[in-house]
């Protein structure tokens, strides 16, 4: 198994997140905002300019997620939380610069792109919200994603 990418990363999580905010403002994100818990940067939130007005989107850095996989993978003797919040930041602004060269090509819309992280009711992802339904509102209530019943 490959190692997770930039587990040897020495760029501090928030220049990671500087990174990010630049790149989001670079392509009119309105409004960004941090979550914390403890003092530790544990998700962004930004809102765009979109056709059908103002969008609100969150992204997590699902630290504690990155820090088992780092310790599954081995790759040191001991994982720090400090490692796997680097880490975990850089994935997250390499991924958010690559979905901005596919929008910098117009393939795309920044609400298609960032669709599963837009903010629906009551303050949950629509990935969260599908996952909440068991993913029923893909399929109109009844049917299990996938099958023909």
């Amino acid at each position: 198994m490959a190692k997770i990418a930039n587990y040897s990363t020495t760029v501090t999580a928030m220049k990671s997140i500087g990174e990010i905010q630049g790149i989001l403002v670079a392509h009119g994100a309105k409004h960004i905002l941090m979550d914390y818990d403890k003092g530790e940067p544990t998700g962004m939130a930004f809102v765009a300019a979109t056709p059908y007005g103002d969008m609100p989107f969150r992204l997590p850095a699902r630290i504690d997620r990155v820090q088992a996989v780092l310790e599954k993978q081995r790759v040191r003797s001991e994982v720090s939380r400090d490692l796997a919040s680097r880490v975990a930041w850089r994935i997250l602004k390499d991924w958010v610069r690559a979905q901005m060269a596919i929008l910098e090509t117009e393939m795309v819309s920044i609400e298609q792109v960032f669709l599963s992280y837009a903010v629906v009711k009551d303050d949950k992802t629509l990935y969260e919200a599908l996952v909440e339904n068991k993913f029923k509102m893909l399929t109109g209530g009844e049917k299990d994603v996938g099958t023909n019943t």
